[in-house]
């Protein structure tokens, strides 16, 4: 690979959703961009980065010149960093809260490419976690390039995508909690050519509610829209 300036870098945000399984891989493939060439800027929420602090070192995520870290809010009122985050809350505070802040740090990020003295590139595209996808609306402001990135399995995806359908079809909600035990579960559904006999069971454990405002349910049907 030929030599590329910092400032004619291409400028990749890497913004994963804010647990452990879905920071990992947007590491990994933040990682595999920088060698590629890309100027990295890796946002996590301002309580995970203090957590990774508070675990790694004062230091652990001052980054290199091209590979940087920054942070946005969740949204969620400031907790114990040695206590896990309530998921649903999480999943209902992202979704509402963090585009403003987003937005600022793209402008932030623009503002300083644009200083003469400095070494970052202006940012050329987003890079989300499928949970994420206020980072899509981020990317339309800007009118720069996105992509989202889902964490989990090609099956698992499906799953989720299947979600809306099964709700339409009146498989989902539970009508009650006996549905879990009962076998109504073991009903296989339509799916696609490859996976013909899946069962109700199989798919994504969200689906198993009987509660018509089910937070985790309605969140993955609203990121998979």
């Amino acid at each position: 690979m030929g030599f590329t300036s910092k400032t004619n870098k291409p400028h990749a945000v890497c913004l994963p959703y804010p647990v452990q399984g879905h920071i990992t891989p947007m590491v990994r493939m933040a990682k595999l961009l920088y060698h590629k060439g890309f100027h990295i800027t890796f946002v996590n929420t301002e309580y995970n980065h203090q957590r990774l602090l508070k675990s790694r070192g004062p230091d652990s995520l001052d980054g290199l010149l091209d590979f940087t870290f920054r942070t946005i809010p969740d949204g969620l009122l400031i907790s114990d960093a040695n206590s896990t985050q309530d998921i649903p809350a999480l999943c209902q505070s992202t979704s509402k809260n963090c585009l403003a802040p987003f937005c600022e740090l793209i402008s932030q990020l623009n503002s300083m490419a644009a200083s003469p003295s400095s070494n970052v590139p202006p940012v050329s595209c987003i890079i989300g976690d499928g949970l994420m996808s206020f980072s899509m609306l981020a990317a339309n402001e800007f009118n720069i390039p996105y992509a989202l990135f889902w964490t989990s399995s090609a099956c698992g995806y499906f799953g989720c995508l299947k979600y809306s359908v099964l709700v339409n079809q009146g498989l989902v909600r539970l009508k009650d909690e006996s549905q879990i035990t009962d076998g109504y579960l073991e009903n296989t559904i339509e799916w696609t050519e490859g996976i013909k006999s899946i069962r109700l069971k199989d798919l994504p454990p969200f689906l198993r509610t009987t509660d018509p405002d089910d937070i985790m349910l309605n969140f993955v049907i609203q990121e998979m829209n």
